[in-house]
């Protein structure tokens, strides 16, 4: 009788893992460069978010209630190329990226966290210009509401 059990746990075990859905995981790019390459290719603004990975409670409050959900996976897929720039306390990154982070916050003037730029890219030569439509940060909501706005925002860039 326990030779059968066990088997069939297993094979229960696997049907019930395989039937529930996880959200797929987004991009996020860190190296600007990358992402901007990647938004000319695909003709999409990107979304700039400036975080604190490690101590920012609105920023784990806007990736819990807006950027981990299924809304924003889909809706994010098909309009926006992602960029986390991140000012973490205690997470060590590499200092190309920590310089880079630190020209966008000051050329977007970010005072606070979570701050969200979304801009187009334009390819002139080998370089990439940035043109700024508007900032934005944690709305209250859930990700229909941001979305909305985000939307809003990438369309009147247009």
């Amino acid at each position: 009788m326990k030779s059968i059990v066990l088997p069939l746990f297993v094979v229960l075990f696997s049907f019930i893992s395989c039937a529930q859905k996880e959200t797929p995981t987004l991009t996020w790019y860190t190296d600007v460069s990358l992402a901007a390459e990647a938004a000319v290719t695909a003709e999409k603004p990107m979304l700039l978010f400036f975080t604190g990975s490690d101590w920012c409670g609105w920023c784990h409050r806007l990736q819990r209630e807006v950027f981990n959900t299924a809304t924003f996976t889909t809706w994010a897929e098909s309009n926006v190329i992602l960029v986390e720039l991140d000012f973490p306390k205690n997470k060590v990154q590499p200092q190309n990226i920590k310089d880079q982070n630190q020209m966008l916050q000051q050329q977007f003037q970010v005072q606070g966290y979570p701050t969200i730029w979304f801009v187009n890219v334009v390819k002139e030569g080998e370089k990439y210009n940035m043109s700024t439509l508007k900032s934005s940060g944690y709305m209250a909501g859930g990700p229909d509401v941001w979305i909305a706005n985000a939307q809003s925002i990438i369309d009147g860039g247009k």
